[in-house]
């Protein structure tokens, strides 16, 4: 335990999951805080660049319950590395039962929190409740069709073929219970790897926390061949927050701007990269404000003004 959250696990189909939880710093209030569910994007961990993100948060006055999938970093699960979309998504419907648990909070206040892979979870996992009140989602990845033909526009065909068959390579490994073929999750120009715009080696690596490897399943890329997070997008009942970078090599802005429209969201734009938005670089501070802002708005303002009314009847 740190001075500013707490290590607490939860079962996800058996599988237990690490999470971190920090309280919300207290307001005076006498109603629970309101808490925000938040996970990393393409085999990220919670310990590679989430703390500062959570910290903001809990001192705007929201919990918050950071957490790895199954499979990565300090959670159970075998086998390691493998990314299953569908396995994530039902990972992040325990932890908000997780999240409700927890003292000091409002069950009846939930926010889902994610970046990039994640951001198009937080979509997906909002869409299929009701019980969901406010939805960020950040330099989201949307679906597959946008970002291979933004991903073949840096890599050329060659590359995305390779990478594919390697993919289908590992697919057929697992299924005859042999080891799967690992590629790289981030690596520089010209090698193989999931992540290889200029610069992006570099911006994961300085992110990295002691749990994270810089390795997945290939397999996933055949998974990511259907998919699509803004599927249901016009069923979302929750507030919407959608942040975009507009010179994003990894998750192409259109396709997060139109999923925005559908979802009805509020949109913010930012003149930068997919990962500029990380604590350490010029826009995480704007990127934070807004993100307390919103959920100030949708979560916190309307539970004051209903004490503020019970108190004045009372009175």
């Amino acid at each position: 335990m740190t001075d500013d959250y707490r290590q607490i696990s939860f079962l996800s189909q058996g599988t237990t999951c690490d999470g971190w939880f920090f309280p919300a710093t207290p307001d005076g209030s006498h109603t629970g805080a309101p808490v925000v569910v938040m996970a990393h994007g393409f085999g990220g961990t919670k310990d590679s660049g989430l703390a500062p993100f959570a910290r903001r948060l809990a001192d705007a006055g929201l919990a918050v319950l950071a957490f790895d999938y199954r499979g990565f970093g300090a959670s159970d699960g075998q086998p390691r590395q493998r990314i299953s979309m569908a396995d994530q998504v039902r990972d992040y419907h325990a932890a908000i039962v997780a999240a409700r648990a927890q003292p000091g909070v409002d069950p009846a206040r939930i926010a889902l929190w994610g970046i990039s892979q994640s951001g198009g979870h937080a979509l997906t996992v909002a869409a299929d409740r009701t019980d969901i009140s406010a939805v960020i989602a950040m330099v989201p990845m949307i679906d597959s069709l946008s970002a291979g033909r933004h991903a073949l526009a840096q890599l050329g065909v060659g590359a995305l073929t390779r990478s594919t068959m390697t993919g289908v390579r590992s697919a057929i490994a697992g299924r005859f219970g042999r080891a799967p073929i690992m590629m790289a999750l981030a690596g520089k120009p010209g090698e193989r790897a999931a992540l290889t715009a200029e610069g992006y080696y570099e911006s994961y690596t300085a992110l990295a926390g002691p749990t994270w490897r810089n390795e997945i399943d290939a397999a996933v890329v055949l998974e990511l061949g259907g998919y699509r997070a803004d599927r249901h997008a016009d069923r979302i009942t929750a507030a919407v927050l959608v942040q975009i970078a507009d010179f994003d090599r990894a998750a192409p802005p259109h396709a997060a701007a139109k999923a925005a429209f559908k979802a009805r969201a509020e949109v913010r734009h930012y003149p930068c990269d997919h990962f500029d938005l990380f604590a350490g670089n010029p826009w995480f501070e704007t990127a934070v404000a807004h993100q307390a802002q919103f959920l100030r708005r949708h979560l916190l303002a309307g539970a004051r003004d209903q004490v503020r009314d019970t108190t004045e009847g009372a009175a």
